[in-house]
């Protein structure tokens, strides 16, 4: 966003160097990327006067005039009256107008900043001499039309600096606006200068005709049915009113002096009409858009109607630009009668455009629902100087006055209203008083305020203010919508007072650690386990786009949506950390990754979970993990990410069983795995349920982009911690005695699952003071075949003696029978 100083100056008093006032605004304000000096760009302009303008001899076009200006441009040819040659191939120009002219050895303003400016001399054209140039507007880098010559509007001396002139002797701020986005007000010259005085010190007051909520619209001169407005949704429209004018002039140019102001700030004058909008915008924040009212009503079936609703789904809508876009049900419309005639806040429609043969115009002022619009703006690609106020949230009282000065200059172009001021105002706002103590000011700042102290501060840029003893009451003014709490108003007495001018005071408080809660502990032994298996902490956005929920096998429904995204790309609360996780799979094979593993410790935000006390969503607190290899030679995926978990849940001191799911689960956990190969993991000590392992299912492997071989778990971090507390000791030196190792191959029917034999295995085990471990070793399954062979590997580990073979024999024929009454097995 780009600030005129000399704008500032028509409204506030700037009497510090503007190296200063950067340096003030930048600390107190808002920061400034860059100081532009305008006035060099312009500094070698002058104003002249046409004395003679003759045709050139053999030329259709040239002219030979003769120039005065004033005697003020040194080391020039003149001829014997003073005056300076210059060849013009204008068809405005003419004998008596007063014009900008580029001396010899200039840059032509346009060009200014290019690599190669234009750098105008003396040189002959047709054989006759031309000294330097007589500048058009676009040649003055004011506006696009280079028709004709610019011819100035002001009774000025020949000779006379155009830049001073015009105002253009000027400095421009270059304001990095992302910290302003709570502050609409500061989106317009006048709240900006507000600012400005503020932490100068100084009193400011807003022009009369900004300040008064029920402005006067001046007489009615014609009797055109004034339309009549209805907001169909309170939600997407606080305020809107409408007023039509008549026998304005496109044709008609605003003043010289207001198109300099606007092409400064990278506005381009346009036309009169335009002009004026777009100047009350950038002054005040508050835009403006015009309808063809005539076009309206045809439009709308012989009514004079306005509506502003939501976006149909499938209903398009064909934009000024020539684009075609299908609106959303998140959208709001300006509709006449059924059709849409207008993105609101973004851009009107093509079937009510203003053209030339347009005779009466609707004026729109108007606020919308900010969120709304922000998601308009992302989802259309619209990013105007206009959507970009109203994603701030104007003010509802800012459009009638807005509206009424638009009406009072656009009678400059001819304009006269002929209707009455249409308007719905569903809910009016009522401005709040917040009463603080000194006391309470002075220590949250650190300062040493009186309460006529704080009040001047917050007096200055026009907050009502009252002192009663150490209390001090603050109303703020209606474009300070940001305003709500006590610390609001401390805040801002801080800031324009200066936070570099409070002493600093170290706290006086005690300075012992907190101790880290135990949940947290849990979390860094979580993650530094699995560092050691080898995975690599991410961590992701606590947003997805819904079509990574549709991939995951998740429901959009079942996730918050945010009305005021930060990207289109993050739209809901993720409802578990899975489907981000996925998503960072793909970029990583991409750069080369072949084998690797990925976890995260955050949050989701289900919303099944509800609602806490405070109205937010409730948070899950969760751990996931994906494994995933371009290698399809290591087995199934799914021992891999169960192998991790292991490693896991050993570091901390659980015993992981896994039972395997009869059928497809509805718990969004479990939607991106295949029931057939996934598991739900329980801890066998505690009986706690802790979440899903498992691969992946194929719908979610294309939609994510996987290698065949992935998988992955996903599991609660405070289950997890629930087990955790509920743990016994249960710690056992290592033994000094040999441990003995026996492999069994056991045929058992396909449904039977690996999980049946160990379980089987471990009851046998039960029974003796032994200490065991038992791993898989082979699973195979011939094809065509309905059993399959499972090789597993029992280590019998002793701690008071060394094992006989009759000993570990008998307690193998007790594991085997044990399996074979359970499964139906058969030794191989």
């Amino acid at each position: 966003m780009i600030i005129s100083v000399n704008w500032l100056k028509q409204l506030t008093d700037i009497d510090i160097p503007v190296s200063e006032l950067a340096t003030l605004i930048g600390a107190r304000l808002v920061e400034i990327e860059e100081v532009i000096d305008l006035g060099f760009k312009y500094k070698d302009v002058v104003i002249a006067k046409v004395v003679t303008c003759e045709k050139l001899e053999g030329s259709d076009h040239l002219n030979v005039t003769k120039l005065d200006d004033g005697g003020k441009t040194p080391d020039i040819e003149r001829d014997g009256a003073g005056l300076i040659q210059v060849v013009c191939g204008a068809p405005n120009v003419r004998a008596g107008i007063l014009v900008a002219w580029l001396p010899p050895g200039s840059i032509v303003p346009e060009t200014h900043g290019d690599a190669e400016p234009f750098v105008l001399g003396s040189r002959k054209l047709r054989g006759v001499m031309s000294n330097g140039m007589i500048a058009s507007s676009r040649e003055l880098g004011l506006t696009d039309e280079h028709d004709g010559i610019l011819e100035i509007d002001k009774d000025l001396a020949p000779g006379e600096s155009f830049a001073k002139a015009y105002e253009l002797d000027d400095y421009l701020l270059d304001i990095e606006n992302k910290s302003l986005t709570h502050r609409p007000d500061c989106f317009g010259v006048i709240g900006f200068a507000r600012e400005v005085a503020a932490i100068q010190g100084k009193p400011f007051k807003t022009p009369d005709w900004l300040a008064g909520l029920t402005p006067d619209f001046g007489d009615r001169f014609g009797d055109v049915l004034t339309p009549q407005v209805a907001i169909d949704d309170p939600s997407l429209s606080a305020r809107y009113q409408a007023v039509v004018l008549s026998e304005s002039d496109g044709s008609v140019k605003s003043p010289l002096q207001m198109q300099t102001y606007l092409a400064r700030v990278g506005v381009r004058p346009i036309s009169a009409v335009v002009d004026v909008t777009n100047y009350l915008m950038l002054a005040t924040g508050q835009p403006l858009h015009a309808f063809d009212y005539d076009k309206l009503v045809r439009v709308g079936g012989g009514k004079a109607e306005i509506h502003v609703r939501a976006g149909k789904d499938k209903e398009k809508l064909e934009l000024l630009d020539g684009r075609e876009i299908e609106l959303d049900q998140g959208d709001i419309v300006i509709a006449a009668g059924e059709t849409a005639i207008g993105l609101a806040g973004a851009m009107g429609g093509a079937n009510t455009a203003i053209d030339d043969n347009t005779k009466n115009i609707i004026i729109e002022s108007a606020t919308f629902n900010l969120y709304n619009l922000r998601a308009t703006q992302m989802r259309h690609g619209i990013f105007s100087e206009a959507i970009t106020r109203f994603t701030k949230g104007q003010p509802a009282d800012l459009t009638a006055p807005v509206l009424a000065e638009a009406v009072r200059l656009m009678a400059n172009a001819g304009g006269k209203r002929v209707s009455d001021v249409a308007e719905s105002y569903p809910a009016p706002v009522t401005p709040s008083t917040i009463t603080i103590s000194i006391e309470k000011i002075n220590g949250v700042l650190g300062s040493t305020f009186t309460a006529e102290q704080v009040a001047q501060v917050l007096g200055n840029v026009e907050f009502e203010t009252s002192v009663n003893g150490n209390l001090v009451s603050f109303t703020a003014p209606y474009w300070r919508a940001d305003i709500h709490i006590d610390e609001d108003v401390i805040e801002e007495i801080g800031r324009l007072s200066g936070f570099d001018e409070i002493t600093p005071t170290l706290p006086k408080r005690d300075f012992t650690a907190v101790r880290i809660s135990h949940f947290d502990q849990i979390r860094a032994d979580i993650r530094r386990s699995l560092v050691r298996a080898g995975a690599n902490e991410v961590l992701t956005y606590s947003f997805v786009h819904g079509n990574d929920l549709l991939k995951a096998g998740q429901k959009p429904e079942d996730s918050y949506r945010i009305t005021n995204s930060i990207s289109p790309q993050l739209q809901y609360y993720r409802q578990t950390l899975t489907p981000s996780l996925l998503g960072a799979v793909h970029g990583n094979i991409k750069h080369g990754y072949d084998n690797f593993a990925l976890f995260e410790v955050n949050k989701a935000h289900p919303r099944q979970h509800g609602m806490t006390d405070e109205n937010v969503p409730a948070e899950a607190d969760m751990l996931a993990l994906v494994v995933a290899s371009k290698k399809l030679d290591e087995g199934a995926p799914y021992y891999q990410a169960k192998k991790m978990l292991d490693y896991l849940g050993t570091s901390l001191g659980l015993d992981l069983m896994y039972v395997p799911f009869e059928s497809e689960s509805n718990y969004p956990a479990a939607a991106p795995f295949e029931y057939r190969r996934s598991a739900m993991v329980t801890d066998r000590k505690t009986d706690t349920s802790l979440g899903i392992v498992g691969e992946y299912k194929k719908s979610v492997v294309r939609g994510f982009k996987l290698p065949e071989y992935s998988a992955g778990f996903e599991i609660g971090s405070v289950p997890l911690l629930d087990a955790i507390q509920k743990l016994t000791s249960s710690y056992r030196p290592l033994s000094r005695y040999p441990s003995t190792e026996r492999d069994v191959c056991f045929k058992v029917s396909q449904s039977i699952h690996y999980s049946q034999i160990v379980d089987s295995i471990e009851q046998a085990l039960k029974v003796t003071d032994l200490e065991s471990t038992i791993l898989p070793v082979d699973i195979y399954q011939a094809e065509e075949t309905d059993t399959k062979n499972i090789t597993v590997r029992i280590r019998l580990t002793p701690h008071d003696r060394t094992l006989t073979s009759n000993e570990v024999s008998t307690v193998m024929t007790q594991v085997i029978a044990q399996v074979i009454l359970v499964t139906d097995a058969v030794v191989v």
